[in-house]
């Protein structure tokens, strides 16, 4: 029996409202698969386009961002992959929230997870049509969407082995592009190649003071108003760890593949430990460079920083190259959250706390109930963000918003409350562990707390910190009605 095993053993036996590793789905996701998921979840269309919004409340500081905010993720995903490794499920939040905190907790980190993940999809399906229209400009972005659905969904019930090759591709396409773009960036920097109009590159340009003002241009927290006479805003390296943060969302995807990877006390802690370098070389890096090539002053958001890159060496097809790029980051998120919402429904209904109908398992080991049933409320929410795009954007995208800190701040208690039930030779046994337990617990609580409040400082993100406690309301509300109809269905 391995350490592991032994440890699982010695734990309350998972009942009929916890399910446990004796799960209905099939392990058939392998190294490689998880490897390029975890790889995957931290490339998304932010990156390729929402980076300039990042780089310019910060200029090349938000490269300390970054690294601070990384150092973060890191030692979440330390947390809920020593409960991964310990216990391989595939609901992780869920089940790990409702055996070690309660079944309140559970309740409220599955659903929570779930309905970012709808919102995170909702998102990118809507605006697939518009990267598809650059080729098909007359083509209706609704059925765009609809295909998208359609495809993805069929690829989440074939199997688990079909999402994980689709994920391994799609994943694939973006990490290329942005090894592409670094490597790309680095000759030009190198070379000094540039026309009589562009400036000429240099790493200098991320410290030297007449480039923009320097490495921090705003300072910690600045407000800086509007040239053109308008309100001005908040700037510097506290308001883009917002930003910073909210990009890393999606990889916390490696604690769901727990229950369905072939070895995870192998994959899970190696795909969790390499998202260190990850960062560094994929956001890190790649702004870097990019920031190398053209000073941050110059970003204004009217063109992707990466297509700036490859202009730089006479590539005109780069903007068509990107495009292609976004529509496989678009569905990668998609193929996740689909993959994903179904696991946790899947779970949330074998602990009770949804229709015991979601629980079912078809013979090739997929949630069919569960997949089937995120991709028609995700298509539901894609038509409120056609039809009334407003609302859609500024509070369900609020929601989302919000969803990632209270997921991320139930992870860090519940990995507290789960490493307080062992005894001392349980935890001297486990075999991959949070460091710093639980001093970095709660620096990192106290770290996700201030993002928080410097949200109430930016307009884009204000109206979160408003909604947020009132989503927190409504779960808390729900598990309360579900636990009053439970006992009276005992007593009828």
């Amino acid at each position: 029996m391995t350490k592991n095993a032994a440890l699982t053993s010695q734990l309350p036996a998972p009942g009929l409202d916890q399910p446990g590793p004796g799960s209905p789905l099939k392990r058939n996701l392998r190294n490689r698969h998880v490897q390029m998921i975890a790889m995957g979840g931290c490339i998304g269309t932010g990156l390729f386009y929402g980076s300039a919004e990042a780089i310019g409340l910060a200029g090349p500081s938000i490269l300390l961002a970054y690294l601070i905010g990384g150092l973060v993720i890191f030692a979440v995903m330390r947390a809920v992959g020593e409960m991964s490794v310990h216990t391989p499920v595939a609901g992780a939040f869920t089940y790990h929230a409702s055996v070690n905190w309660s079944r309140r907790a559970g309740f409220v980190s599955g659903w929570n997870y779930w309905f970012n993940y709808i919102l995170v999809s909702m998102v990118e399906l809507a605006v697939v049509g518009t990267y598809l229209n650059y080729w098909l400009p007359d083509f209706p972005s609704w059925l765009t969407a609809a295909i998208c659905a359609v495809l993805i969904t069929a690829v989440n019930l074939v199997g688990v082995r079909s999402f994980g090759e689709f994920e391994f591709w799609f994943a694939l396409v973006k990490v290329l592009a942005v090894a592409a773009m670094i490597v790309v960036g680095l000759v030009v920097v190198l070379a000094q190649i540039h026309t009589a109009d562009t400036p000429t590159p240099s790493f200098a340009n991320l410290v030297d003071p007449g480039v923009g003002g320097g490495f921090m241009p705003f300072g910690l927290l600045s407000w800086v108003g509007d040239a053109a006479g308008g309100a001005g805003a908040w700037m510097g390296l506290t308001m883009a760890l917002v930003v910073v943060m909210f990009s890393f969302g999606g990889v916390e995807l490696v604690a769901v593949t727990a229950g369905e990877a072939q070895d995870p006390s192998q994959t899970i802690p190696k795909a969790v430990n390499q998202i260190a370098w990850r960062i560094i070389l994929f956001f890190i890096g790649a702004l870097a460079i990019i920031m190398s090539v053209v000073p941050w002053n110059d970003i204004d958001g009217s063109m992707s920083p990466f297509v700036r890159i490859f202009d730089q060496v006479g590539f005109k097809a780069a903007a068509a190259v990107l495009n292609f790029v976004c529509i496989t980051a678009v569905l990668s998120v998609f193929n996740s959250g689909l993959y994903s919402n179904g696991r946790m429904l899947q779970s949330l209904a074998s602990e009770r706390n949804a229709p015991r109908f979601l629980a079912r398992v078809a013979s090739n080991g997929t949630p069919v109930a569960g997949v089937l049933t995120s991709a028609v409320v995700t298509a539901v929410a894609v038509v409120v963000v056609f039809v009334w795009p407003a609302f859609a954007f500024n509070y369900l995208l609020s929601i989302a918003t919000v969803a990632a800190v209270i997921n991320w701040v139930m992870v860090m208690i519940t990995q507290m409350k789960f490493r307080s039930r062992l005894s001392s030779d349980q935890r001297a046994a486990l075999t991959f562990k949070l460091p710093g337990y639980p001093i970095v617990n709660w620096l990192v609580i106290a770290f996700l707390l201030f993002v928080v409040v410097m949200m109430c400082f930016s307009p884009s993100y204000r109206i979160a910190v408003v909604v947020g406690p009132i989503w927190l309301a409504v779960l808390l509300v729900a598990y309360q009605i579900k636990q009053h109809r439970e006992r009276l269905g005992e007593k009828g």
